[in-house]
């Protein structure tokens, strides 16, 4: 028997069982992980950046969370040692069109109270000697790390506090008996007090198993990044995104500087026949029909037709890609990049057809369901765990 039961060891759930051992010392808590080690899918696959907010609508939980997490992760890690930089980005725009949207992202900024300020071409040039642009947004609070590095502490710190962690524990049902849980896993029954499912790309289907309406199915995009050659990583400094879309809802390709050196540029953002579909052919007929058969996916494709055939496109063309990274580096050619990683994001689609935008808590008895843990998950970690923490009643009086 245990008091609190976190389904899923990715970063947001171990940061969750932290923070609760944290507040509830006496509590006897178990993450259960599907897979052999944590954080394998969503976190293993981070771009790496800590985000600062910039994007998010003043007031959200994610303009909140990602303002306070970028300054607790940076703390977090000064105090544990972990391999962290706040190197800052600049968001540039390389047309016209694209300056009045500059402008409303620096008002969004400074609305999030953040330490933002317009850059002309030649104030970009003395950060990122090679880009080229007509103008930019320096933002000194983005940074970079390695999230798998932080889990593992969040993991060590749990186990330092009496926590249990459970991996190749796969959830197979989940039923309440006189208002317990008990949770079937492959190798095992547990018994718990309370649940909270933080279970990323399979939130939705945790959530419904537990007999409620997340609101939301999950959808899923594969993220496909290239990297620069070693000899030509001098051509990013920092991080170096466009000015996004507003229309779209994903950021376009940037370039990421890893905490490793290396140098990503990416993400194309595509739709996954497979929820944990990091490769072209990875396919699942029950994840495909999921997302086929659900009205909203397609009320989506709709609206965004443009922007996702080019996606598609340039899913196949490196030459295609390479173009996109040309309109901030000219100088990259095509031999100066290499295929890498691919990330798949598990982005939550309300009926209406709208992407939620925002994280989803849903409540339930003895239980709370993360159904929508969109980037900064990994930067606000620390935040959405003490959120989610301090949502749970005392477990022992």
């Amino acid at each position: 028997m245990f008091d609190c039961a976190i389904i899923g060891g990715g970063i947001v759930g171990l940061a969750t069982a932290m923070q609760l051992g944290r507040n509830q010392p006496d509590a006897k808590i178990i993450v259960l992980e599907k897979e052999p080690g944590i954080a394998l899918h969503q976190t293993g696959h981070n771009s790496g950046v800590i985000h600062s907010g910039i994007y998010y609508k003043p007031g959200s939980y994610k303009a909140k969370f990602a303002r306070q997490g970028s300054r607790s992760m940076v703390e977090f890690c000064r105090e544990h040692g972990i391999p962290h930089e706040v190197c800052g980005k600049v968001i540039v725009a390389t047309k016209e069109s694209e300056l009045p949207l500059l402008e409303k992202l620096l008002h969004r900024g400074i609305e999030n109270e953040l330490p933002v300020s317009r850059l002309m071409p030649e104030q970009v040039h003395e950060i990122e000697p090679h880009v080229r642009c007509l103008g930019g947004i320096k933002v000194p609070t983005t940074g970079i790390v390695d999230y798998q590095a932080v889990c593992k502490k969040y993991a060590d710190l749990l186990a330092g506090q009496g926590g249990v962690l459970k991996t190749g524990a796969t959830v197979t049902s989940m039923h309440q008996v006189n208002g317990v849980h008990r949770i079937a896993t492959n190798r095992e029954t547990f018994e718990s007090r309370f649940v909270v499912n933080c279970t990323g790309l399979h939130s939705d289907r945790v959530t419904r198993s537990a007999g409620l309406e997340p609101r939301a199915r999950i959808v899923p995009f594969r993220g496909e990044y290239y990297e620069l050659v070693p000899e030509r990583r001098h051509l990013v400094k920092t991080l170096i995104y466009p000015v996004p879309n507003p229309a779209f809802p994903f950021l376009g390709v940037h370039f990421t500087r890893m905490i490793d050196g290396t140098i990503h540029a990416g993400p194309n953002a595509v739709l996954a026949f497979k929820r944990e579909g990091y490769r072209k052919t990875d396919f699942s007929l029950r994840d495909t029909w999921d997302t086929l058969s659900y009205p909203a996916f397609w009320k989506m494709a709709w609206k965004n037709l443009g922007e996702g055939w080019l996606e598609m496109r340039r899913s196949f063309s490196k030459k295609l890609f390479v173009e996109s990274m040309q309109q901030i580096i000219p100088e990259v050619r095509e031999e100066d990049v290499i295929p890498t990683h691919a990330g798949v994001r598990a982005q939550a689609l309300a009926p209406e057809g709208n992407l939620v935008d925002d994280f989803l808590f849903v409540d339930g008895p003895n239980a709370i369901h993360v159904c929508n843990a969109p980037s900064p998950a990994a930067t606000a970690s620390l935040e959405i765990g003490r959120e989610v923490a301090g949502r749970i009643p005392v477990l022992r009086s």
